[in-house]
């Protein structure tokens, strides 16, 4: 279903693109795309547009990481931002925090170990019966405002792991029994719910969120003194991805940076969530260094075999932050894209 959505709207999507740009495809100097990680069957709709497009106009194509271009958009809305400094990437699929050295060189401090913070999000938004439609973070984070974000005693998840890696896949267990005892019901929207039930999801929203963001600061914190023990000239802590929009993270992070002597930079809402901009600017930047392929062919069939990662890490663990989870070693199928760079710029040195 994924792959149908994707391949019956991406024409349109890139006309609307180009329109709105006031260019067409000869005015282009190169092509970029995600070619990882994430659903492969969605990957390859974006893959073989891309080299359509790039073959049909003998274009050089830029395959970018999807959580470095998260990484990296901060770059085109402050200026100032240089390397080093150290992201906190947190999405629906991921929770990340990196050590940016350089483009394409980074040292990966955490990263999810079950499920992410905006998996959670959603999911107990879902269970507590909030309308989706605008996505379930914004919903939760609103009602979060009426409760109260110490009725319900969460557990902070991993408070006995002395690391910078992410787990919610407990405190999603401690949320469904919660609304079991509160006997909250997500066939009745909220809209829908007594002042007495209302009260009891916005409490549990409250104190779900408490949680998963202090699990988040804890996290955050470690991760900056292990940053400045490798780069002490660090200055930032980038916070994107589609958790990013919500106020009380940044509000929360900002605190934590703040006592660190570092400065918070969170792109806008609209270049936190996945967006084609991000993965424009990690092309141009990767570009301009000549890490290009070359046009494809351009009468490529269309069930031509891609070069698509769907688990592709961004960096090398560090050696204190890591992780004997199963799920991690088994995530790790494609070499590392910093990993993949030094490898290049030693053949051609």
């Amino acid at each position: 279903m994924a792959e149908e959505a994707h391949s019956q709207v991406i024409d349109q999507v890139v006309e609307q693109a180009l329109g709105k740009a006031n260019l067409t495809e000869m005015d282009l100097s190169a092509v970029a795309v995600t070619i990882g990680p994430g659903l492969s069957l969605c990957l390859r709709v974006g893959v073989r547009k891309a080299r359509k497009i790039a073959g049909k106009f003998n274009l050089s194509m830029v395959g970018v990481h999807h959580m470095e271009a998260h990484a990296l958009v901060a770059r085109l809305i402050e200026r100032d931002l240089q390397f080093p400094f150290l992201a906190l990437l947190i999405s629906g699929g991921h929770n990340l925090l990196v050590l940016a050295l350089d483009l394409g060189q980074y040292i990966q401090l955490g990263t999810t170990i079950d499920d992410a913070i905006g998996e959670a999000y959603d999911k107990t938004a879902r269970w507590l019966g909030l309308d989706m439609r605008r996505g379930g973070g914004p919903a939760l984070e609103e009602l979060a405002q009426e409760g109260d974000a110490e009725s319900i005693k969460f557990s902070i998840p991993m408070k006995q792991h002395k690391d910078c890696n992410f787990s919610y896949a407990g405190l999603k267990t401690q949320v469904r029994l919660a609304i079991e005892s509160k006997k909250v019901k997500a066939e009745i929207p909220i809209s829908s719910a007594s002042c007495e039930d209302r009260s009891s999801r916005a409490d549990i929203a409250a104190s779900f969120q408490r949680v998963a963001v202090l699990h988040l600061e804890e996290r955050c914190d470690r991760a900056i003194e292990w940053a400045l023990k490798i780069q002490p000239s660090i200055k930032y802590l980038v916070v994107s991805g589609g958790v990013a929009s919500n106020k009380y993270v940044r509000t929360r992070l900002n605190q934590i940076v703040k006592k660190k002597g570092l400065q918070l930079v969170c792109p806008p809402p609209s270049l936190c969530t996945d967006n084609g901009v991000m993965v424009a600017w990690t092309g141009i930047e990767h570009f301009r260094l000549g890490r290009f392929d070359p046009p494809p062919p351009a009468n490529e069939p269309d069930d031509s075999v891609f070069d698509l990662r769907p688990r592709w890490p961004l960096g090398e663990e560090y050696a204190e932050g890591r992780s004997e989870a199963r799920s991690l070693r088994r995530a790790r199928i494609h070499p590392s894209l910093t990993s993949i760079i030094q490898a290049s710029l030693q053949q051609q040195s």
